[in-house]
């Protein structure tokens, strides 16, 4: 039976954090992640920065911007992919798993909010999902795709004093929509590797089982929330399906075009040190408080240096 490759720190690794970075579903990008490490013996914790208002909700909140959504959660029934996934996972023979929430606040909370579960689960990885692949630009690409949840993810893991951390992405190709260059994602990529800070790839394939979970999760959420599916975990899956060019999963992506390809099944991962090392604002961050902080510090940045042109790939 095939299973899911891991980068050789987490065979390693006992007691980790699967992490989705740029909120939303993201989370639900490292299903297969979370389902490997589990059959292999290791103690799994999921958590997403959430796009839900938690305050809300009746989740326990253990830090000022984090909480622990279970399965029985209730309030925010039209949009809540964190208690999405713990019903899911409980119907699945997980038990009652907890999803942990950070608030989509700034860095700053959501960096006290990582350090209070890595002091607390006593971590030895933490693992940031990116559903999708701008986590990855520095700063100089033209375009940035929706950079301010994922680096505010990026920046307070990268704070973290825990042996081993890891950024992995999956669905290349999907930020095409947000204005991404994947020529730039790319290059940056090489540079990763020039450095030592890429540590392969692996293809999500239906015969594994990790993979036969992620899916019936996808099918799950988007019959849970009709009306706000994930696209890029939809695009994800779609590609593992066998599906190829304009495939329109949903009702929402109706009126756009879309280019699925094999390509969106691979999964990325990198050194999280590596990455944040490259990135040219991290450090303009780390004392932002709201996400409107994030986004201006960003924006700021963007508009102060010369970005790279836009070129296609060459084939």
């Amino acid at each position: 039976m095939d299973a899911l490759r891991l980068p050789m720190a987490l065979e390693r690794s006992e007691r980790v954090l699967v992490a989705g970075a740029g909120g939303g579903f993201d989370v639900y990008a490292g299903l297969p992640l979370y389902a490997r490490l589990r059959a292999l013996g290791k103690a799994v914790t999921l958590a997403n920065l959430s796009f839900t208002y938690l305050g809300g909700t009746n989740a326990a909140r253990l830090a000022p911007a984090l909480y622990r959504v279970e399965p029985s959660t209730t309030g925010e029934d039209g949009y809540f992919p964190e208690r999405t996934l713990a019903r899911f996972l409980a119907r699945s023979g997980h038990g009652d798993v907890a999803v942990y929430a950070f608030d989509k606040v700034g860095v700053a909370p959501v960096r006290d909010a990582y350090a209070h579960l890595a002091r607390t689960l006593d971590l030895d990885a933490v693992v940031l999902v990116d559903g999708g692949t701008d986590i990855l630009l520095r700063g100089d690409e033209q375009g940035l795709g929706t950079p301010a949840e994922d680096m505010t993810s990026l920046a307070a893991a990268a704070a973290l004093d825990v042996p081993t951390r890891l950024v992995t992405c999956v669905g290349l190709g999907v930020d095409a929509f947000h204005g991404v260059c994947h020529a730039h994602w790319l290059e940056n990529v090489a540079a990763l590797a020039a450095d030592g800070a890429f540590l392969g790839g692996a293809a999500l394939l239906p015969s594994m089982p990790e993979v036969c979970l992620y899916l019936d999760a996808v099918a799950d959420a988007e019959a849970a929330t009709p009306r706000r599916p994930s696209i890029v975990n939809g695009s994800v899956a779609s590609a593992i399906e066998g599906r190829f060019g304009d495939h329109h999963r949903s009702a929402r992506t109706r009126g756009s075009s879309l280019f699925i390809s094999p390509l969106m099944s691979l999964v990325w991962a990198f050194d999280l040190a590596g990455v944040a090392r490259r990135n040219l604002y991290l450090d303009r961050l780390a004392a932002t408080q709201s996400v409107w902080d994030v986004q201006l510090a960003i924006e700021s940045f963007h508009a102060s240096v010369r970005t790279r042109p836009h070129v296609p790939i060459p084939y």
